[in-house]
């Protein structure tokens, strides 16, 4: 029986022998074949084959290394079921399940009830006062010589604006001087003292003409002092202000009453404004509003109505009012369009930030928390307090947690479910 088993054993290993020899035949066949094949190739042909070799070889190696690395970190399977309810309203829910909003960026405040004024809004524009404005004109026909002051100078009471050749000045000096001349004679002479009140009253008459043709007081103390004429009359700034419009050229020639400038100071201002039919009741003469613009989005000012027109214009049915406004620091210029706000009443309503409130075209929106990962969206309506502030009068209820911070940015998470 042991014979038996060794004989097959041994038949057996040298059965294995015998394919071992023809395994290592066939696969040293097969490497020559190979070694012919690739050195039977190109050399730009093996160049590519060693590269395309070497790259796969890094692909696998890349491929164990990463199951290695991974093959006991737990798979985390994120859920990220954001869902968007719409109502009939137009209100929107919205749920972010696992998402938690960073409290630096998304801030929420409870919404409390303040007293707040009701305000009427008056859109309009700023001018010259025009009853604190002058237009300086040519009292007699003449040449301009030299002009002082031109268009945005600033002026004060007596500074020069323009010089003017005038025939008609010089006769008017000539007559001052003659009259003044006789009325010292008469004073000295006794016998004819009867004349001098004559005399004393010609001579005012011609230091009236003086005035008139534009000379001051001053003029005619020099010209009575010094006793000689001057060819150019000096036309005098008789406002502290700028000169707003220059009409003349130095050479053109003007004619009684022509306009040579027009003065005005840019710190007297008027606000011209329209208010519409259904808030002309809210309207008073001596209000105060208070006056806003984009130029100075911090500053208000305040301007006192004087003048409230008797009639509504046919075509914008709207009533003008003018006010006169405080612009001590001359930062308001002329042509500015701004907006006045009047206060008419108060009112209780939930102030938030402007950043509390999202836009989208005519309509507002405020955000609130209604849980721990869920939101509501929904429109308010209100008004704009001073640029900063808004004054929420529908839609937001006290004890709600509205997101004061980010409110644009929670916009987009609803603007893009809505999608």
């Amino acid at each position: 029986m042991k014979d038996k088993l060794k004989n097959s054993l041994k038949r057996a290993s040298e059965e294995l022998k015998k394919l071992e020899r023809k395994l290592s035949d066939r696969i040293a066949a097969s490497a020559n074949e190979i070694h012919r094949s690739y050195w039977s190739l190109s050399p730009e042909t093996r160049a590519r084959l060693r590269l395309a070799i070497i790259c796969v070889s890094i692909l696998c190696l890349g491929v164990v290394i990463g199951l290695l690395v991974n093959v006991n970190r737990p798979v985390k399977l994120e859920k990220n079921p954001k869902t968007l309810t719409i109502e009939n309203t137009g209100a929107m829910e919205l749920k972010l399940p696992g998402i938690e909003l960073n409290p630096d960026i998304y801030i929420f405040q409870e919404a409390t009830l303040v007293t707040v004024p009701v305000e009427l809004k008056v859109p309009g524009r700023l001018a010259f006062n025009a009853e604190k404005s002058k237009v300086l004109s040519a009292r007699a026909p003449g040449r301009v010589e030299r002009i002082y002051a031109f268009d945005g100078a600033p002026v004060e009471v007596g500074s020069p604006i323009i010089e003017l050749y005038s025939p008609e000045f010089m006769s008017a000096q000539q007559e001052y001087l003659l009259s003044s001349k006789t009325a010292k004679v008469l004073e000295g002479n006794k016998t004819m003292s009867d004349l001098l009140g004559d005399a004393q009253i010609t001579q005012q008459a011609a230091a009236n003409r003086m005035r008139n043709l534009g000379a001051s007081d001053a003029d005619i103390k020099v010209l009575e002092k010094s006793g000689k004429t001057q060819y150019n009359l000096v036309m005098r700034s008789p406002i502290q202000g700028v000169v707003v419009k220059r009409s003349v050229d130095p050479g053109s020639i003007v004619n009684a009453g022509d306009v040579l400038a027009t003065l005005a100071n840019p710190k007297e201002l008027w606000f011209l404004g329209n208010v519409y039919e259904q808030d002309i009741r809210k309207i008073q003469k001596g209000q105060t509003m208070l006056l806003r613009s984009e130029s100075y989005p911090d500053k208000e000012f305040v301007a006192t109505a004087n003048y409230i027109a008797p009639t509504i214009d046919p075509e914008t049915h709207a009533l003008l009012i003018r006010c006169d406004v405080e612009n001590p620091d001359g930062l308001l210029r002329p042509d500015m369009y701004v907006s006045a706000r009047l206060k008419t009443a108060e009112t209780e309503a939930v102030v938030v930030p402007q950043s509390a409130i999202v836009r989208v075209r005519e309509m507002r929106y405020a955000i609130i928390k209604t849980g721990n990962d869920s939101y509501r969206r929904f429109a308010v309506k209100g008004y704009d307090l001073d640029g900063k502030r808004f004054a929420v009068t529908e839609g937001l209820e006290p004890g709600m947690k509205v997101l004061t911070d980010g409110a644009v940015l929670l916009n987009d998470r609803f603007a893009k479910q809505e999608e």
